[in-house]
């Protein structure tokens, strides 16, 4: 049995999960908070982050390493990357510029986004510099067909559905415009859309649950 440790509020964590609901794969959770020094968790993410995995062979970290684990440890649920070398490699291709040009980017906003902190007047004008570039360059890859790499549902929807909303909402928070929007990524239908799968209904569910309790821990 597989355990998915981290937390439901992480953009990765849920990256994962939407990658074990897609796949039919049994697993369980374990509550992990982010940057913990605990040696049970350094022991398994040397750098303290979230998610990683436990398997019966021994633990995985990094959300991209531990997807394709999974694609080639159960070869007989849904495929998420297609057969084609190419095509495979197309797919990673969409979840790097996800995750390291525009997710990773905007990232540097978050502590003032959304958890009351600050961020330098200088960050902000250099992710406002960096981003429209990003998100050009991301467009000419993108196919939205409906999904981000053609007609069928792949491990890059599960990278662009946890991410994409984000790096809209913060640029939203932050600059008072939606960058992606106004860079010509109508992220929004394609949110709705992964968003009704099941899969993704169960993910968003737990996400608000976690929310939540946050919230009310907070308040306590």
């Amino acid at each position: 049995m597989i355990t998915l440790c981290g937390i439901p509020l992480s953009n990765y964590y849920n990256k994962v999960k939407l990658a074990l609901l897609e796949k039919g794969i049994p697993f369980e959770e374990e509550y992990v908070q982010t940057h913990s020094d605990d040696e049970a968790v350094l022991s398994r993410s040397p750098l303290g982050k979230v998610p990683f995995i436990k398997t019966p062979q021994g633990a995985l970290c990094e959300s991209q390493v531990i997807v394709d684990y999974l694609e080639a440890a159960y070869p007989g649920t849904p495929r998420l990357i297609p057969a084609d070398p190419y095509q495979a490699a197309k797919v990673r291709e969409l979840i790097a510029y996800v995750e390291l040009h525009l997710e990773l980017v905007v990232r540097e906003l978050y502590a003032e986004a959304y958890f009351g902190g600050q961020v330098s007047d200088g960050t902000k004008k250099r992710v406002a510099r960096a981003l429209p570039g990003n998100i050009q360059a991301f467009k000419r890859l993108a196919r939205f067909g409906p999904y981000l790499a053609g007609d069928h549902f792949t491990m890059a929807d599960c990278a662009g559905w946890v991410s994409l909303p984000l790096v809209g909402t913060t640029t939203k928070i932050i600059y008072g415009e939606d960058l992606l929007q106004a860079g010509g990524v109508d992220w929004k239908p394609y949110a709705k859309l992964v968003g009704e799968r099941p899969t993704a209904q169960q993910v968003a569910a737990d996400r608000k649950a976690d929310q939540e309790r946050s919230l009310a821990a907070g308040r306590a």
